[in-house]
């Protein structure tokens, strides 16, 4: 049974459902996420927490990262492309799955597909990070190229599909999507024990999303609150008006998540009282340098937002103990946005 929350003052996002939905009325709860887990055991991994002291003493409070930057494909989205695709009857997934994604959804479910044994078509947006793009490939999905904005991305998606039968698999606003990213929080709570406040990053709103669904359950007292690039603050405005913005350009280095909140996921974030941060790339850039340097791990920028939005609002946050879920670790190397912006001064 799931637990509902008295919405907070929120913070907001946005995406492209056809209709409204709380968390209850998509069939999403704490027990559609355990199913996920149990679905999921035996092809993701359970990833660790990893803690750094000089990282503690420089937000002054006790930060616990969930590490899915470890996860197979480098990110969480593997957790909810494998439910997705192992939750479909046989005689529907042998037509295959398709999706649009700049990158770690679709090399998720490329994967997972592959696991499976079936046709995966990608729709991937120009400038889509290159190396991402490559990853898609080398798990053996069909990759069709579109336009950069979300229009052109649901439109190719839906050609595809019914040119070839294949099944959708949105990249946030997918109910068996939303459950397997739940999974990550279940994880983390067992991990870390008892935490104050989960920070997740949010674009489109599946691994924020259920990370409310599965916090609120399983952690009732915890705060979940959901990080956004101040250059797509479309989640943080659409809860501040309580309603889904229009479209809008994103201008963010996070390409992860220059996507438009999903209606169902704005629904589960407004209905559990998630709050939103709206974070510069210029933190984001120092954070994700921090975390490489003090955790000596690889993580991407939609990962290191969330560290960027603790240590940006040190007293909202002191002396709390903070899971951090780092959603990813897929970077262009030869593109490190620390080197970009030394070139550029140079």
């Amino acid at each position: 049974m799931q637990l509902r929350r008295t919405c907070i003052v929120p913070v907001g996002h946005h995406d492209c459902s056809p209709m409204t939905q709380d968390s209850a009325s998509a069939g999403i709860d704490i027990e559609a996420i355990e199913q996920a887990a149990s679905r999921i055991a035996g092809h993701a991994h359970v990833t660790p927490v990893l803690r750094s002291h000089s990282l503690d003493a420089l937000a002054g409070a006790q930060l616990l990262f969930k590490a899915e930057n470890f996860q197979r494909v480098g990110a969480f989205k593997f957790r909810g492309a494998c439910n997705a695709v192992w939750s479909l009857a046989d005689a529907v997934a042998a037509r295959g799955v398709v999706t649009h994604s700049s990158g770690n959804h679709g090399a998720a479910l490329a994967l997972a597909g592959r696991t499976r044994g079936i046709p995966v078509h990608v729709v991937v947006p120009a400038g889509a990070v290159r190396s991402k793009v490559e990853a898609i490939e080398a798990y053996g999905a069909t990759v069709h190229h579109c336009e950069p904005n979300i229009l052109a991305r649901e439109a190719a998606a839906e050609a595809v599909r019914q040119q070839t039968g294949a099944t959708l698999v949105h990249p946030y606003a997918d109910p068996a999507v939303i459950a397997g990213q739940g999974t990550a929080t279940l994880e983390l709570i067992a991990q870390a024990g008892p935490l104050d406040v989960i920070v997740a990053p949010v674009g489109g709103g599946g691994l924020a999303s259920g990370t409310a669904i599965a916090a609120a359950a399983r952690a009732p007292g915890t705060r979940v609150i959901a990080a956004e690039p101040a250059g797509a603050a479309d989640t943080l405005e659409s809860l501040r008006l309580g309603r889904r913005v229009g479209h809008f350009t994103p201008d963010t280095i996070c390409d992860g998540l220059r996507t438009l909140v999903g209606e169902i996921n704005f629904s589960i974030l407004r209905e559990h009282g998630v709050q939103v941060l709206a974070v510069s790339d210029e933190d984001t850039i120092a954070a994700m340098r921090l975390v490489w340097q003090r955790l000596k791990v690889i993580v991407e920028p939609s990962a290191a937002i969330v560290l960027a939005a603790v240590l940006g609002q040190r007293e909202r946050f002191a002396g709390l103990r903070i899971g951090l879920i780092l959603s990813g670790g897929n970077v262009d190397l030869d593109a490190l946005p620390w080197v970009r912006a030394a070139s550029a001064s140079s």
